[in-house]
């Protein structure tokens, strides 16, 4: 047996041990979902009274924001999971066994993917009671979601290296919350980016999180009426642009989590 077939077939087995201890744990479902649902009507029902987004609903234009930045936040379940599992030793107990040792981050990823698809379908169940629509048809709006799954298991990746990096699980929230903020908050997820100030403009319109968000808009077919022509690249094609990161941040982060997976259980 190939080192790869081995690696698929290890991780398959750990990814259904992962997606069996979420369902024998709900709670991890619904507490992930219950802060973006608080963000969501904190945004439509506070702050969306106070700003107008010409041609456009703002709870409408800003449910995409919100489900981009659920897909961020609960790819931070990622990294917390290996920060704690290496604590408590478990990572040790599957070096002892005759396992790939990327088959345990694979495992992990995958299974916190399966988590995701629930919390999706929580989350677009919540916006479409807060008055957001679909308005594309059925392919575009499966491409959509497509693109938000992808994109959270990329962005697990990410968490997992910085999990694998962190010194202790304890403080890693903090860590994810300083890192994946920014970048929802920083783009053109709840405001459009051109009234932002020159810097942060530049920023937000070259930003992931804005590709992905833009390229939702346009697949559910939420883009504002009357919006003036994006300037700049990732921006003017977001689908082509959002589909790839999500393959840039797979080729970087896929073989640095490995390696230092490999690097931490051979201390």
């Amino acid at each position: 047996m190939s080192a790869f077939t081995q690696a698929v077939e290890d991780g398959l087995v750990l990814t259904k041990r992962n997606v069996l201890k979420n369902l024998r744990n709900p709670d991890i479902v619904v507490f992930t979902s219950a802060a973006p649902i608080a963000f969501a009507l904190l945004f439509g029902f506070v702050f969306g009274s106070a700003i107008d987004v010409h041609g456009s609903n703002y709870r409408e234009f800003m449910i995409i924001g919100i489900l981009t930045q659920t897909m961020l936040l609960t790819a931070s379940n990622t990294g917390v999971g290996i920060a704690h599992d290496m604590k408590l030793g478990l990572v040790d107990r599957f070096r002892s066994l005759p396992i790939s040792q990327s088959a345990v981050l694979v495992g992990r990823t995958s299974g916190d993917a399966v988590n995701n698809v629930l919390v999706i379908i929580l989350m677009s169940l919540t916006g479409l009671l807060m008055g957001w629509r679909i308005r594309s048809n059925f392919l575009d709006a499966a491409l959509a979601f497509l693109l938000l799954f992808l994109f959270a298991y990329a962005a697990s990746w990410i968490t997992a290296a910085i999990g694998l990096t962190a010194k202790s699980p304890e403080v890693l929230g903090n860590v994810m919350l300083m890192v994946l903020l920014p970048l929802t908050f920083i783009s053109n997820s709840f405001v459009p980016s051109e009234g932002l100030p020159k810097v942060l403009q530049v920023v937000a319109d070259w930003n992931p999180v804005s590709a992905v968000v833009e390229a939702c808009r346009q697949l559910f077919g939420n883009i504002p009426a009357g919006r003036p022509e994006p300037e700049v690249w990732p921006l003017q094609h977001p689908v082509l642009s959002a589909f790839l990161w999500v393959a840039l941040i797979l080729v970087i982060f896929v073989p640095l989590s490995i390696r230092r997976y490999a690097k931490a259980v051979g201390r």
